[in-house]
């Protein structure tokens, strides 16, 4: 059995007729391509609202004051008066390092001082004796003299007596280790029975005062000009630092709950990293935060006012920066390069390039293709919305 083909070679008519047939096909129209459907997209205006501008930073929270515990006297460690942890107050006894040989040396020099002063005493009455005497031609210039030497040398040994007992003192009070000031005190670092001073001093703790606290941060140099200019314009210097909010939160906190003030700025900018320090004082007075944490800082350097604002996840970026997708009145994608400002709420400010009758494309971003004409989707119907009036008198009516 031949193959078509073959018959078709050997049948030049049947062969010019399927070529015509094709041509026929061909231009009429016979493959007929399939219209792409459009993307599908919702959009939104930009919203006015009060917003005030800020610049942002991370920064870290440090103790207002922090102080390590050491052993100035040589002894064992007699005793630990408070729990690891735990908050103490100024004046409060931390350690107790074998007082009794302190408590012995400081008697020892009060008795000194006694029989130093017992001494004067007597150089003083023999003195005035040996003067009288003179007057009286009863005894030699020489012997007032040397009760004159005798009386300055008791005044001084009152004098080294007091600066002994004053020593002893002071070491008898070593041995008792107290809180400098209302802190958090961290954990015992030598146990009882422990010989503690014998080469230097011994730390034995280390307590830190979170009431208030520190949180220092950085700002680059765009930022701090900004800040700089906003705190001029209002009348603030460095003696007024505190006119100036600055707000905080965690890591894991909604928003900036706490609030504090400028405390310090530092007198040059860094010009390895470009940036300039700052530090602010937080009150902290329920004590929930404690030194060492990442936070996350937000200073105004502007009043409230109207802006454009856009939700943040329609806002897209390329190679040259931020951009929106907007539809036009025919429905048509075109990109919009913009200017960010501060973000809040969830929503970004737009400072440049939108217009507030501009339709922003919010969903479906990633179907939509600057030039090409995009299907507008009605914005979804909420599902806890009340019943309109008409909806109302209709019910009626059924009943």
């Amino acid at each position: 059995m031949k193959s078509i083909l073959e018959q078709l070679k050997q049948n030049p008519l049947a062969l010019l007729i399927l070529f015509i047939a094709t041509l026929f096909w061909f231009f009429s129209g016979g493959e007929k391509t399939i219209p792409i459907p459009k993307a599908k997209v919702r959009v939104e205006k930009p919203k006015v609202e009060p917003i005030t501008d800020y610049v942002y930073q991370t920064g870290n929270t440090r103790a207002f004051q922090s102080v390590e515990l050491v052993a100035r006297v040589k002894g064992y460690l007699k005793e630990i008066t408070f729990e690891d942890g735990s908050l103490v107050k100024k004046g409060d006894n931390l350690f107790v390092i074998e007082p009794q040989p302190y408590l012995e040396q400081l008697n020892e020099a009060k008795a000194s001082l006694q029989s130093a002063e017992a001494s004067l005493l007597y150089s003083k009455a023999e003195y005035k004796r040996q003067q009288k005497m003179y007057s009286q031609q009863a005894t030699s210039q020489n012997s007032v003299e040397v009760w004159r030497s005798r009386l300055d040398q008791s005044k001084a040994d009152v004098k080294k007596a007091k600066a002994n007992v004053v020593n002893a003192e002071i070491n008898y009070s070593y041995t008792h280790v107290k809180s400098p000031f209302d802190g958090r005190i961290g954990r015992h670092l030598i146990d009882v029975g422990n010989l503690v001073g014998e080469s230097g001093s011994t730390q034995l703790a280390q307590i830190e005062q979170m009431m208030p606290l520190y949180v220092y941060f950085n700002l680059n140099e765009l930022d701090f000009m900004r800040l700089y200019k906003a705190a001029r314009a209002q009348g603030v210097n460095q003696k007024s630092l505190a006119k100036i909010p600055v707000y905080i939160g965690t890591q894991d906190e909604n928003g900036f709950p706490h609030t504090g003030q400028l405390d310090f700025v530092n007198t040059r900018l860094n010009a390895s990293t470009g940036t300039m320090e700052l530090r602010a004082i937080l009150k902290n007075q329920d004590k929930q935060l404690v030194p060492g944490l990442f936070v996350r800082v937000r200073i105004p350097i502007s009043k409230a006012k109207d802006s454009l604002t856009v939700p943040n996840t329609a806002v897209m970026y390329d190679q040259i920066g931020p951009y929106l997708l907007v539809a036009n009145d025919k429905n048509i994608v075109l990109q919009k390069h913009v200017t960010v400002g501060t973000t809040e709420n969830k929503r970004t400010v737009i400072k440049e390039n939108l217009s507030a009758s501009d339709r922003v494309i919010v969903e479906g971003m990633q179907y939509a293709t600057p030039g090409k004409e995009v299907e507008i989707l009605n914005p979804p119907t909420p599902t806890n919305a009340s019943p309109t009036k008409e909806n109302h008198s209709k019910e009626g009516k059924k009943q």
